[in-house]
């Protein structure tokens, strides 16, 4: 009979109607989320928590990643501009590169696979376990203490993983190019944000505020509406990572679009 259950939820889901009745509960559930953002009274000691999880516990591996991308991304930009003699302008491009575009999407990507499966898992496996129920018969308001929190907490710490990421990969930038063409760190420093504008740095940090909102509110509602026990919370952890991902780069054209439209600037 659980197995009937299963197939037949699956069915309803591939369906089209099943999937318009997704993006509707999808939205309607993102609009819950805005509306009970600012709603006092605040529930700041969770919120916190979620932030020590999501973000300071995601530091080393952003920073890990960021620092060997750098390298990497340093190692192969020397190989293509020493063909044009254009050797001088790599601190530029990389700078350029991290702050504009890869840096952001790099760690909303590494963090959807972090963070997005865990939070799908966990409010998964507090629902099919009935604690979310719990919750609510003792008058806590489940939806403001599990969800908003965990969104509010992707909402801070995206900007700021997202600068840990941009600055390890110009550090890693930076000991390639004093290893391989001793250059000094200053004229290092200088060459990489000589050029650089607020218009580099403003509509980056509003992007990973949507990417954070993406993430929380994706992976929040597929464990939050988990049925069907053990198979649920596997499915809406597996599908946390794999629509965050989906939905952070789809969107993530429409937000370039968006920075040239607001930021003539950041598009020279």
């Amino acid at each position: 009979m659980a197995v009937r259950t299963i197939e037949s939820e699956i069915h309803k889901r591939l369906t089209i109607t099943g999937f318009f009745e997704t993006i509707g509960d999808f939205g309607y559930f993102l609009l819950r989320i805005v509306r009970n953002i600012f709603k006092r009274p605040l529930e700041t000691s969770e919120t916190g928590r979620q932030i020590v999880e999501i973000g300071a516990r995601s530091t080393a591996l952003i920073i890990c990643c960021g620092f060997a991308l750098g390298i990497v991304m340093s190692l192969h930009t020397r190989a293509s501009m020493e063909r044009f003699g254009a050797s001088s302008m790599i601190p530029a491009v990389m700078t350029i590169a991290f702050f504009r575009e890869m840096g952001p999407l790099v760690t909303g990507l590494l963090i959807a696979g972090r963070v997005g499966a865990g939070i799908g898992a966990e409010l998964a496996g507090m629902r099919v376990t009935e604690q979310i129920d719990a919750l609510e018969s003792l008058a806590i308001d489940s939806f403001r203490y599990l969800v908003v929190t965990r969104v509010m907490a992707c909402l801070i710490a995206l900007p700021i993983l997202t600068l840990l990421m941009d600055f390890s990969g110009m550090l890693g930038g930076l000991l390639s190019e004093v290893t391989l063409a001793h250059i000094s760190w200053r004229l290092y420093v200088y060459r990489a944000f000589g050029s650089m504008d607020w218009s580099d740095y403003i509509p980056t940090t509003l992007k990973t505020t949507v990417f954070g909102f993406i993430i929380g509110g994706v992976s929040c509602f597929l464990g939050y509406n988990a049925k069907e026990g053990a198979f649920g919370v596997g499915r809406a952890s597996t599908r946390s990572v794999v629509y965050s991902s989906l939905v952070l780069i789809l969107i993530n054209i429409v937000l370039v679009k968006l920075t040239f439209f607001f930021f003539p600037q950041a598009g020279e």
